[in-house]
């Protein structure tokens, strides 16, 4: 299986690469226009490249699983940040290059007198930059989720479309038959993306809608959501995976939130998450009436026990809510009657904060379930750990047999905790094939 996913993933790296490679690559087909020195000819590859890049990121957040599935939604997502950082400096350094090399051209920055190819490239660029700084500094600049993503959705696909435009405009490589094929080929398959994104998918959410039958209380702000599907079979998933929740609006909208199961994926007549009150529609969760529908999008991950099935044992490191996917794999080892040790180190900042506390001490009785928590603020009396996950307590609690493909780690808290547990792990001989992080820091 393992080996199987690799393949996957290399055929997707060599696809990416041919598909933003093919414009650069379609250029050299043809005459090229005369007069143009080798500056200008490298600040339009550079254009041409990012502008690919660009395009490509629509297909690497469209949620295709047969994409994802190889390297995990949070990997995917990770690479659409950085790449988008990449294609943004390859397109920013078209302009750059054209205006220090000929700085007559600085004339086509005046969108009132330039000529209409010059307003799409300069608009588009304007459109890129709103993209990239509202994206890196969302929280700065107190961007509320739902609204940051109608101007993510709106500044992206007009900063593409206007690049295209000036392409055409511009003419100078559109000027045989193929350049021409190549640059249709790229502009349908944009519009049948946005039109399965935005139409055709919400369209297939409507015909499988969920309704609320509770939600329960949980310690430490938290809520569980538990659902029920209307009329149909539940959903299959693997525990540990998470699913986009769209719930009182529209699903033609952008009001959806990734959140993990922390049901067992052996009962799907009833779907469970359990959601920290940390935000504008988090708050809202608790106040979900019984009947309300609801409408998911999923599975999605590679966060999963399932995925190792080679592994002699498990080690669940959780902070805070974190602990909601690797709720979802106990409570499936539990009902499937899976005996594989596992080693669950928890840290929170109080014991009064520790959510399912309880069911937790009972999967204890159940399952060969080692419970270690860690206490930043520990009341009187305590004699657990306390402070933060250091690598001196990792190294007492995790298995002493740590060659490659034993022991599966998996990793699910605050973003700092994460960094300094991953980062600690290969010191401690833990090969890097073997642990696993799951973060929804999406954006």
């Amino acid at each position: 299986m393992r080996v199987k996913r690799w393949l996957q993933g290399i055929f997707w790296v060599l696809v990416y690469v041919l598909l933003a490679a093919a414009p650069l690559l379609i250029l050299l087909i043809g005459p090229v226009p005369p007069g143009r020195d080798f500056w200008r000819e490298f600040s339009v590859a550079l254009g041409f490249g990012g502008l690919a890049m660009m395009a490509l990121q629509f297909v690497l957040t469209a949620r295709f699983k047969i994409i994802k599935s190889p390297y995990g939604a949070d990997v995917v997502y990770h690479f659409h940040r950085q790449i988008s950082l990449v294609a943004a400096v390859m397109i920013l350094a078209h302009p750059l290059i054209l205006f220090i090399r000929y700085p007559a051209l600085l004339s086509l920055l005046n969108i009132f007198q330039a000529p209409w190819r010059a307003r799409a490239g300069v608009t588009s660029i304007v459109a890129l930059v709103v993209l990239i700084g509202s994206s890196l500094w969302r929280k700065r600049f107190n961007l509320e989720y739902t609204n940051w993503r109608i101007l993510h959705g709106f500044a992206s696909a007009l900063a593409v479309i206007l690049a295209m435009v000036h392409v055409v405009l511009a003419a100078h490589y559109v000027n045989t038959p193929v350049k021409q094929v190549l640059w249709i080929s790229y502009g349908v398959f944009w519009v049948g993306l946005l039109i399965w994104i935005r139409i055709l998918k919400p369209m297939m959410l409507l015909r499988n809608p969920y309704e609320v039958v509770e939600v329960k209380g949980e310690r430490g702000s938290a809520w569980t959501l538990v659902l029920r599907p209307v009329g149909r079979k539940g959903m299959i998933f693997c525990p540990g995976q998470f699913a986009w929740i769209t719930a009182g609006k529209s699903v033609f909208g952008e009001s959806e939130h990734p959140f993990s199961f922390s049901s067992s994926a052996s009962d799907t007549g009833k779907l469970a998450f359990t959601i920290k009150e940390l935000g504008d529609f988090t708050a809202t969760i608790k106040n979900f009436p019984p009947g309300m529908r609801v409408y998911l999008d999923g599975p999605y991950g590679s966060f999963s026990i399932d995925r190792h099935a080679h592994a002699s044992g498990f080690v669940f490191i959780a902070g805070g809510i974190g602990i909601t996917p690797m709720m979802s794999m106990l409570r499936t080892m539990r009902d499937r009657g899976d005996k594989r040790p596992v080693t669950l180190i928890y840290a929170n900042n109080g014991w009064e904060t520790v959510t399912f506390r309880e069911e937790i001490a009972e999967l204890e009785q159940a399952l060969n379930l080692n419970v270690v928590y860690v206490l930043l603020d520990p009341p009187d009396g305590w004699e657990g750990e306390t402070g933060f996950v250091t690598a001196d307590l990792l190294d007492r609690y995790l298995p002493e047999d740590r060659d490659r493909d034993v022991q599966e780690i998996f990793i699910c808290g605050p973003g700092p905790m994460m960094d300094a547990i991953e980062s600690t792990l290969p010191t401690l001989g833990v090969h890097m094939d073997d642990f696993h992080s799951e973060r929804f820091e999406l954006v």
